[in-house]
């Protein structure tokens, strides 16, 4: 019985790459189409992917915005504490969920899928499922147990506030068994994504989302009541995400389920390929254990922080996570068959596509970022110092969030040639950048906004890294023309900026009509306003700059009909 399917459809065992289905008449004519096939199937794939990310994200802020007026940032331990508890597990969700393990698994997927067929890779699949949740369970047990003891080396500012430490260790306590079940949901969805399926790996974190957010609101009578609801929403969540996933795998035809672990020749593969990377992204968090151990010297530092995060992430996840989710799997398949115009097209095409989204992102965190945070967050417990703190933050922050997309587009590059170590040596070098600025910028007195210019500056050292080394080894340059279409958008890009820093510096006078016809939501509504124009601003900008024209408008629209 045939299972309905997303959108995008997976390629069949054997059809590589476009090309393989052409009758080619010269190699130049069938890369050619083998290239317009992958940028039309990508952008499909990653538009997607980024659609299902907005509603997650707007339901994310959703909850942020609800969780920050709850809890504050400054004025109690309740915020530091939830925000210690969210994070932690996080650590270890970026080595094992979306980082060394994903990074290594997926292409070991898709190559087994593409060569050997399905049978053969659900089988990778289901030993390697067995052999990560075994050693994240033991992980999450240990950690738990231990939970006093880390809790003392991970934030040692919280020591000198013994109810904040107290309540720290028993909020990450309650969320540490989340790292098993986003494991689970994370490899289950990179199934998905080697099959083509897109719309489940996109919603799912939609969950988490929508459950924290119904938690806060039914147990919001104080502080420390809503952040113990918050962390156990972040547990349930967990279970159903995972659900979610392992229903959609089987939905779509994969047969993965529960077996016992066991080392196979491909899982050992899988396990050999991702320890570069894994001790890469290990030496990554050490830039987080030092920046939450800086930040937990100010009261509100932490909260401040993942407050600025959760803003700048925006871009991140909808550009950068979803054009490289994208990217990976069509990648590796391209390289396994040698289609190098394919390799070349889809890098050239994820680099346009991801800086024509970030780029004007960037110039609005960079342009107005006191008027994004207090426009969205100031209220209730969030205080306007809270605000001006996280503000700062976010724009030191700003500045590297291109860096930040980058980095999900290059290293594909890499990973998809199963080639782990030297992302984890460009890991190496960025985090004894990070760790040297971070603490020299705070202690010589920019704070909490010295550790985010930090992590701007180590990230983009990583950048220039990864760049350098497939230009070095011909894997890939980008060509004259996304060049150009790079540096129109920059420019776009900068007068936005310098338009939006206009508005913030006017706001009291764009804020002053709105206020005298309504008595409350003045700031937010001029927040609305500015952001609007200035998007319709960069449209007008692009089509003035030629970054984008309107024959390719019609181009695109050609080939989705």
């Amino acid at each position: 019985m045939s299972q309905p399917r997303d959108p995008i459809e997976p390629s069949a065992p054997g059809a590589a790459s476009g090309a393989a289905d052409q009758p080619l008449v010269e190699p130049a004519a069938g890369g050619a189409v083998s290239a317009r096939a992958s940028s039309g199937s990508m952008m499909r794939s990653s538009a997607i992917f980024s659609g299902l990310t907005l509603i997650s994200r707007l339901a994310g802020f959703a909850r942020d915005l609800t969780i920050s007026a709850f809890l504050g940032a400054s004025n109690g331990p309740a915020a530091d504490a939830y925000n210690t508890a969210l994070s932690f597990p996080n650590l270890f969700r970026r080595i094992f969920a979306e980082g060394a393990f994903a990074a290594a698994f997926v292409p070991a997927y898709a190559r087994t899928l593409e060569s050997e067929g399905p049978e053969a890779a659900d089988r990778v699949a289901r030993d390697a499922l067995a052999v990560v949740l075994v050693a994240t369970v033991v992980l999450t047990l240990a950690a738990q147990l231990a939970m006093p003891w880390l809790m003392t080396v991970i934030n040692i500012g919280f020591l000198d506030d013994p109810a904040r430490f107290r309540l720290a260790v028993t909020l990450t306590q309650i969320t540490m068994p989340y790292l098993p079940c986003m494991t689970a949901a994370a490899l289950l969805s990179g199934v998905l994504n080697a099959r083509g399926r897109f719309i489940v790996s996109g919603a799912y974190p939609i969950l988490l989302n929508l459950i924290m957010l119904a938690a806060v609101w039914l147990w919001r009578g104080d502080q420390i009541q809503a952040a113990t609801a918050a962390s156990w929403a972040v547990l349930v969540s967990g279970f159903a995400q995972a659900g979610l996933c392992w229903w959609a795998v089987r939905k779509a035809g994969a047969r993965i389920g529960p077996v016992m672990p066991r080392l196979s020749p491909e899982v050992k593969l899988i396990v050999i390929t991702a320890v570069p990377a894994l001790i890469g992204n290990s030496a990554t968090q050490i830039n987080v254990f030092i920046s939450q151990n800086l930040s937990s010297f100010v009261n509100g530092g932490r909260t401040w922080l993942a407050t600025a995060d959760r803003l700048y992430q925006l871009p991140l996840g909808l550009v950068g996570v979803a054009i490289g989710v994208a990217l990976l799997p069509r990648l590796s398949r391209a390289v396994a068959s040698g289609d190098h115009a394919q390799q070349q097209a889809s890098m050239d095409e994820a680099l346009a596509l991801s800086m024509a989204l970030t780029l004007p992102a960037a110039a609005a965190i960079l342009g107005m970022p006191f008027f994004l945070i207090d426009g969205l967050f100031t209220r209730l417990e969030f205080l306007t110092y809270d605000a001006v703190n996280t503000a700062r933050a976010l724009f030191q922050y700003g500045w590297g969030v291109p860096a930040f997309v980058l980095i999900r587009i290059l290293a594909p590059g890499f990973f998809a040639r199963g080639d782990t170590r030297r992302p984890m040596i460009f890991a190496l070098v960025s985090v004894a950048v990070n760790a040297a600025l971070a603490l020299g910028l705070f202690w010589a007195g920019m704070g909490v906004a010295g550790i985010a210019a930090a992590t701007s500056a180590a990230a983009w050292v990583n950048v220039a890294l990864l760049a350098g080394a497939l230009w070095r080894r011909g894997h890939w340059r980008p060509g004259p023309a996304v060049l150009s279409r790079v540096l129109r958008i920059g420019l776009a890009s900068a007068v936005l900026g310098g338009l939006v820093a206009v508005a913030e510096r006017f706001r009291p006078q764009i804020e002053a009509p709105i206020a005298a016809v309504l008595q409350h939501g003045a700031k937010e509504i001029a927040l609305i306003v500015v952001t609007a124009v200035g998007g319709l601003a960069y449209l007008i900008l692009l089509f003035a700059t030629r970054a984008v024209t309107v024959g390719e408008i019609k181009g695109l629209v050609r080939r989705a009909r």
